[in-house]
């Protein structure tokens, strides 16, 4: 089952109408800013100047939006990510699942460099830099 993507704009419409927004980037770049009430579950830890995989990355989106038909909108910094996490996330039976093309900083055509799909930033939707409680990552993250 393919994942359905969609943009930016999209995304904002379907988070008016009650989605919830997974930011599945790491944790120092959710800290620069984020889509206004995201929730932050890494797919990947930086650690030693390298990206590793957050192997309880599943387990922790389930304990977080334990229905498996909830709604999100899963993003990143440019789409790479958040697709990979949202096939994941489709695997282990989530019903409700759409990727956002162009994530936070935008989606760069690999042959060129130039901008193929603005991302949630660039397009001035709401941003926030603050830190939530019950949706940051060191409040959503499994413990032990």
């Amino acid at each position: 089952m393919s994942v359905k993507r969609i943009e930016p704009g999209e995304a904002a419409g379907l988070l008016a109408e009650g989605w919830s927004y997974l930011d599945v980037r790491s944790v120092p770049e959710f800290g620069q800013g984020h889509p206004e009430g995201a929730y932050n579950i890494p797919i990947m830890h930086a650690a030693g100047g390298r990206m590793q995989a957050n192997p309880d990355f599943v387990v922790e989106v389930e304990s977080a939006f334990p229905p498996k038909d909830s709604r999100l909108v899963v993003g990143c910094k440019s789409g790479g990510r958040s697709l990979r996490a949202a096939e994941v996330l489709t695997g282990q039976g989530y019903t409700d699942i759409v990727d956002m093309r162009g994530g936070f900083g935008g989606e760069h055509d690999p042959q060129t460099g130039q901008v193929s799909c603005a991302g949630w930033q660039a397009r001035g939707l709401p941003v926030s830099a603050e830190a939530r409680a019950d949706r940051d990552y060191s409040a959503l993250k499994r413990e032990g």
